[in-house]
């Protein structure tokens, strides 16, 4: 079966209940703590991003919003113009060494992931 380019046959999406369990696996730590724990950098995440303030995690990236202007649009059922104000948007800028490990292949990040630079 040919592949098309970008997707993968067996395509999985991580959810937050399996991040919960990978911090369970690792650390040892209960569940109910280890949901603490996800939810506590979500949490800081999103307060961060109202405050305007921008998240840079070395070897993974960095969060910030951008501000979208205002725009006539159409609805789309009836046709008729309607103003959408300007907002605010989350952006994430994956770093060099993220972009690195998506692009190579899971042996070489693997074996790779304690390499970090400071």
């Amino acid at each position: 079966m040919a592949e098309v380019a970008g997707e993968h046959e067996t395509s999985h999406t991580v959810t937050k209940a399996d991040l919960i369990e990978e911090v369970t696996r690792v650390t040892e730590l209960p569940r109910k703590e280890s949901e603490a724990v996800v939810e506590t950098i979500f949490d800081s995440i999103i307060a961060a991003l109202q405050g305007d303030d921008k998240i840079e995690i070395r070897g993974f990236g960095s969060f910030r919003t951008r501000q979208r202007r205002g725009r006539t649009g159409r609805n789309p059922k009836t046709g008729a113009k309607v103003e959408v104000p300007p907002k605010k948007i989350p952006f994430f800028k994956p770093s060099k060494e993220l972009k690195d490990f998506v692009n190579s292949s899971p042996a070489a990040a693997a074996g790779s992931s304690s390499g970090a630079r400071d």
